[in-house]
């Protein structure tokens, strides 16, 4: 115990530059969720008040678990490997939470490298004009690249190679230098989309449907009722912040105490969710200007767009330089939570980061492989009312590892039986900025478990309901 408090943050590898801090966080946030996964959803769920519903709950529940994760990091000086054990009071377990955060990391990466993997090869695929002819039939082009388990294999080792090649570089030289460039280009390239998309002719009825809320569609959806709208809102604000599973305590831990941590928090989750915007502000006008349903589903980004932009002049150019965003958006998250394995397994058992590197590496590698041929030879391998195997590794993770996760960050940071209210307030608000609003401590405490417990539940409902024969 004594020894873990003597680290300070002169010991550590730490980020050069606030600017680094900022971008790096909102890479590991910003992920497929938000170019991939918030537009179909939006599109499904009503748009622009669909919108505010998610962006009340990024407030009211996402932002206090992410200023908590941040706080355990930069108070430990340690990933998750050796934050608990640094701060738990003494004769407590908490500590053996961490290693449910490692098991969430790799979980995760197992089927995210596969999918990130997916973006890379339509990158390509668009690059190279595949999908410029008409008479190409976009979904056989999926099925054939998801299809074929060598193909597959290769895109998944590509991002694996790329990932922990910018992780051997450092925290400075590599994670930060690497991100923060991606995540330049990936703001620039995504503003230049925008501006196209909204100039389209007929994009006019597409901002309407994505910017003016229509809260009958909230209420009379014909894709869901309110209950399950409400719901898809909390956790897509849960997930987007990437909360749950210490990938962002890891950034806390390479920080100074020269700033206070909510408005660092509010500044990530601000830029996390104008990625998400600007992805619906290029996706929804292309879609209307084609006369393209916007509620595709997961479908839009891989079956649908593609088709759109075969249409429009500049097309391949256009398609190339979205694919080339969604690419940067899943491999910053892939070098994020590599880099926390990465110093999970350095903080635990000591150990250098070329051995870290050695030992990840090719376990990641092989433990992706399920994932991989899940769509091919090992597509019989289902859990009905789950799904495949990507479907299982994601529900794994999403529905229970981040969401049981947030609320152990919760309950650590307000209970007197954990790190404590009075602890956690202290290091939250070291520095200069915006204060952690001390008046929340009783909404903190009861009211943001309580929406935790509501999504973790609300997960599981339609699979016990199928299980049982009732849905």
């Amino acid at each position: 115990m004594a020894a873990e408090q003597q680290i300070t943050d002169d010991s550590r590898e730490k980020f050069s530059s606030r600017l680094g801090f900022l971008l790096i966080s909102a890479g590991c946030a910003i992920g497929l969720g938000n170019i991939w996964r918030f537009p179909y959803i939006t599109g499904e769920y009503g748009g622009a008040a669909f919108i505010l519903l998610i962006v009340f709950f990024l407030v009211v529940l996402g932002l206090p678990v992410l200023v908590m994760e941040f706080a355990v990091g930069r108070a430990s000086y340690r990933s998750t490997a050796r934050s608990f054990d640094a701060l738990e009071p003494r004769g407590t377990k908490w500590h053996w939470f961490k290693w449910m955060t490692l098991a969430g990391n790799y979980i995760l990466m197992m089927f995210y490298t596969t999918v990130c993997g997916w973006m890379v090869a339509y990158l390509f695929k668009m690059g190279a004009g595949t999908f410029s002819d008409a008479s190409v039939d976009i979904p056989a082009v999926f099925s054939s690249m998801t299809g074929d388990p060598f193909e597959m294999t290769g895109w998944m080792l590509l991002v694996t190679l790329v990932g922990f090649a910018v992780c051997a570089l450092g925290v400075q030289k590599g994670v930060e230098r690497i991100t923060k460039y991606m995540m330049a280009a990936l703001f620039v390239l995504m503003a230049i989309l925008c501006v196209w998309a909204c100039t389209l002719p007929g994009a006019e009825a597409g901002l309407e449907f994505y910017l003016l809320p229509d809260f009958d569609k909230l209420f009379n959806n014909p894709n869901a009722n309110f209950t399950e709208i409400l719901y898809a809102a909390m956790g897509q604000a849960f997930f987007m912040l990437s909360i749950g599973a210490g990938s962002m305590s890891i950034f806390g831990s390479y920080i100074g105490r020269d700033r206070k941590l909510t408005g660092e928090a509010v500044r990530i989750a601000g830029l996390d969710t104008l990625v998400a915007i600007m992805a619906g502000l290029i996706i929804f006008p292309a879609c209307f200007a084609y006369n393209v349903a916007p509620d595709a589903g997961p479908n839009l980004v891989f079956l649908t767009l593609p088709y759109v932009f075969e249409q429009m002049p500049l097309g391949q150019l256009w398609g190339t330089v979205f694919f080339l965003c969604l690419a940067f958006a899943a491999l910053s998250t892939v070098i994020a939570v590599f880099e926390n394995i990465l110093r999970f397994s350095m903080d635990e058992w000591n150990i250098t980061r070329k051995r870290a590197i050695a030992v990840n590496a090719p376990l990641l590698a092989l433990l992706s492989m399920p994932c991989v041929l899940g769509l091919s030879v090992w597509a019989g391998v289902q859990i009905p009312g789950i799904g495949d195997i990507q479907s299982i590794e994601d529900f794994i993770v999403s529905n229970n590892i981040l969401v049981l996760g947030g609320l152990v960050f919760v309950l650590f940071c307000t209970t007197r039986f954990g790190w404590g209210w009075k602890n956690f307030l202290a290091e939250a608000d070291a520095g200069e900025g915006m204060p952690f609003p001390k008046a929340l401590y009783y909404w903190t405490r009861f009211g943001v478990p309580v929406l935790i417990a509501v999504i973790f539940v609300m997960g599981w409902i339609p699979k016990i309901q199928y299980w049982l024969g009732l849905g």
